[in-house]
């Protein structure tokens, strides 16, 4: 009894050395989480029970549970390097198989898949048709692709000015935009059509003889967009026509090619007072097309497409995984897990929800190994097994001396 109670110690010191050697070999390993052997007396017992005055039989190893805890968030500055602040799993898929990791050490493939060293697809939400948000009921492989970015028609402009109060009519009428005499203020915006290519729309002012009263006439690449628009303001410089400040201006085709451009113009931030003339607001929704410059990730997971002409599009957000009780996964190698019985099933959703962390892209999260905690470990694991080994030797002894009696 004696012999094999000392003989189980001395194993279980030896899971202990082999556990402590594992995780200090996975010191430097990107999102690696420590183990503990954890250890359970083995008891004496018979057909009915417990004995009452039965001595233990040694122990034994009963789990290698490894820790989930937070590791540090350390910066690279490398866009595809991301990592979980607090709670969840990154979601990759292996063949067709879901398993989670902590590593966020990603890497396009060839066919521009970010995937993981070992070449594990990270899976997002994709979003949705209507660019409402993300479709959190599917999952994709997260794809990147270098394709430029469509143009978009100009549909609406934003324009608002302050027109000095003290205006006179200009000198030479009609008015007549090859004359600069004929018009007081002018400004100009460059607007797009469905090819993306550039246009100028031009607005003349023209303070009229009425009191506090212009006119607005808009040209697109010296094409009249239509008569006039009277705009009137009250004796406070508020613009009081037209009443919303929407100027519906008439349709124009450009030489290009492209489509009709049916275009709203809004001068609502327009107003009446001072001496002199200044731009206040100057904004266009159209867009020519755009080489892409960069990635990006926010915080909630979002990944971004960014492109020259100024427009971020989103092309998934990142999925991630909890468990009830993650210390019930089981280690599939490679930085990954795979969800158990006892560690519930899998919930996946999208960051910063619930109790889902945040995303840092940019940085990694290292491994929860403390160096100099394991190397205790190390020792004291060292000093179970030479107990148990001197306790053997002691048995020996006794076992020797009994023999020996005559």
């Amino acid at each position: 009894m004696a012999f094999n109670s000392s003989l189980s110690g001395m194993k279980a010191a030896n899971a202990d050395l082999n556990v402590t050697s594992h995780n200090i070999a996975n010191v430097a390993t990107t999102g690696f989480k420590e183990s503990r052997a954890e250890f359970a007396e083995v008891f004496s017992s018979t057909g009915y029970g417990l004995l009452r005055n039965g001595i233990g039989a040694g122990v034994r190893v009963t789990n290698v549970a490894q820790q989930f805890s937070q590791g540090d968030i350390n910066q690279t500055g490398r866009y595809l390097d991301l990592a979980i602040d607090q709670q969840g799993f990154f979601t990759v898929n292996n063949n067709g198989t879901n398993v989670y990791t902590r590593a966020g050490n990603f890497q396009p493939d060839p066919n521009g898949y970010v995937t993981t060293p070992d070449g594990y697809r990270l899976q997002v939400f994709p979003p949705r048709n209507d660019g409402s948000g993300f479709d959190t009921g599917r999952l994709v492989d997260l794809q990147l692709l270098t394709t430029d970015s469509p143009p978009s028609p100009t549909t609406r402009v934003n324009l608002g000015v302050t027109l000095p109060g003290n205006a006179a009519e200009p000198t030479i009428s009609p008015f007549d935009p090859a004359e600069g005499n004929s018009y007081n203020e002018t400004t100009s915006v460059t607007v797009y059509d469905s090819l993306g290519v550039a246009h100028a729309q031009s607005v003349y002012y023209v303070k009229t003889a009425n009191p506090n009263e212009w006119q607005a006439h808009v040209y697109v690449d010296g094409t009249s967009m239509g008569a006039p628009t009277t705009v009137q303001f009250d004796n406070n410089g508020a613009m009081t026509t037209p009443a919303n400040g929407q100027i519906a201006l008439a349709p124009f085709t450009p030489a290009t090619g492209a489509g009709v451009l049916n275009m709203t113009l809004d001068i609502s931030g327009t107003n009446q007072y001072g001496e002199k003339f200044a731009k206040n607001d100057q904004r266009q929704d159209g867009y020519a097309s755009g080489k892409l410059n960069e990635f990006s990730v926010s915080p909630e997971g979002v990944v971004y497409a960014r492109y020259s002409n100024g427009v971020d599009r989103a092309i998934g957000q990142v999925a991630l995984t909890n468990f009830n009780n993650p210390q019930g996964l089981v280690s599939q190698g490679n930085n990954t897990w795979t969800h158990s019985f006892s560690s519930g099933e899998p919930r996946t959703g999208a960051p910063g929800t619930s109790d889902f962390g945040q995303v840092a892209s940019g940085a990694l999260e290292a491994s929860t190994v403390d160096l100099t905690e394991q190397l205790v470990n190390m020792i004291v694991a060292q000093r179970n097994f030479q107990a148990n080994s001197q306790m053997l030797s002691t048995q020996d002894q006794v076992t020797q001396t009994v023999i020996n009696i005559r």
